[in-house]
């Protein structure tokens, strides 16, 4: 866990102030997040299910993932900047949210599965690997990435 002077470092920074005292600019910020989410999300489920055996069969694993990649890449940089702008309005309260630190670390995992194994699988020939190897790389990635976006709304309850 991060020592709480980054946490008090990150809420005393002035674009903070301006998100708390702004009637509009978080709510924009959030919306724009979770757009972001969608979109990501999007692009990691078209790749999942394919994997899964579902979606166009007619097309490779691969030629799914590399069309989704662009993306994803984008929609992750977006994710990435709004949640960053939305810490920091609040970095106090989420320092003591164990459902936050759980969401990072799942997150963390997540992203490693994703960045190496799912993407080797995804990219890989369709006769490389048996068939159980992409269905289970899927239904990982798949679940890792809903217990993300779960904790992430879990949040704002715990």
């Amino acid at each position: 866990m991060l020592p709480v002077k980054f946490f008090q470092w990150c809420q005393g920074l002035a674009m903070s102030q301006v998100y708390r005292q702004s009637v509009w600019l978080f709510a924009v910020t959030q919306a724009l997040h979770l757009v972001a989410i969608t979109a990501f999300m999007g692009a990691i489920l078209i790749g999942d299910l394919r994997m899964l055996g579902w979606g166009p069969a007619q097309q490779s694993r691969a030629g799914i993932a590399r069309s989704a990649h662009r993306v994803m890449f984008w929609a992750f940089l977006a994710v990435l900047l709004t949640g960053i702008l939305q810490f920091t309005t609040n970095a106090m309260s989420y320092s003591r949210s164990w459902t936050f630190t759980y969401k990072m670390w799942l997150l963390v995992a997540t992203l490693v599965f994703t960045v190496t194994l799912r993407r080797s699988v995804a990219l890989s020939d369709d006769a490389r690997f048996p068939s159980w190897v992409p269905k289970l790389v899927g239904a990982a990635s798949f679940t890792l990435w809903m217990a993300v976006v779960v904790m992430g709304r879990l949040i704002t309850y715990y």
